[in-house]
């Protein structure tokens, strides 16, 4: 009996990375899969959230309920952390391009955009305020054309190590805004 989804016989890179005809164009979607750093750290998160409901659990078990409280609290509150990691990234929708931070998140309507174009520039290296040189894709307002802020940078999370998988990216960003800012 053959399993044929089991077998190694198509290569990794084979799969579509397009959206599926009968996604609805009209949902926010992030044009591009997380990253495998993204992923990595989620899960060693996900791992320590574990450890610590555990904890909650056995801390329960002992008979101090206000101290298990405020460890399941905290579990969860790592839990919310970890999903908001893999939640963050650039998604785009008919009405607009929404960046997603871990802590805030800005939304530019296609109207108030003028162009999305890749540059050459320092950018931060996963976030942190050291810079490196690489490439960045930026959003220049319409109105004020000299205010780019990037949006996808070859040293974050997503894209540290894969250069292919950011090319893609920006091409389906520029994509996105060539048919939207007309």
């Amino acid at each position: 009996m053959p399993l044929p989804f089991l077998t190694a016989d198509r290569t990794f890179e084979a799969a579509s990375e397009s959206a599926l005809p009968y996604d609805d164009r009209d949902r926010w979607r992030r044009p591009y899969r997380p990253g495998p750093w993204r992923v990595g750290v989620a899960a060693l998160v996900l791992m320590v959230a574990s450890f610590v409901l555990f904890a909650a659990v056995l801390i329960a078990l002992t008979g101090s309920s206000s101290s298990a409280v405020v460890v399941l609290g905290i579990g969860l509150v790592v839990i919310a952390g970890a999903l908001r990691l893999l939640r963050m990234g650039v998604w785009v929708s008919p009405r607009g391009v929404r960046q997603v931070g871990f802590l805030m998140t800005r939304t530019v309507p296609w109207a108030r955009l003028g162009s999305v174009r890749t540059v050459q520039q320092p950018v931060r290296w996963l976030g942190l305020p050291r810079t490196v040189q690489g490439q960045a894709l930026v959003r220049v307002p319409a109105k004020r054309p000299g205010d780019a802020v990037p949006l996808l940078t070859t040293a974050s999370l997503d894209f540290l190590n894969r250069p292919a998988a950011f090319d893609r990216a920006a091409d389906v960003l520029e994509a996105w805004a060539a048919e939207r800012c007309r």
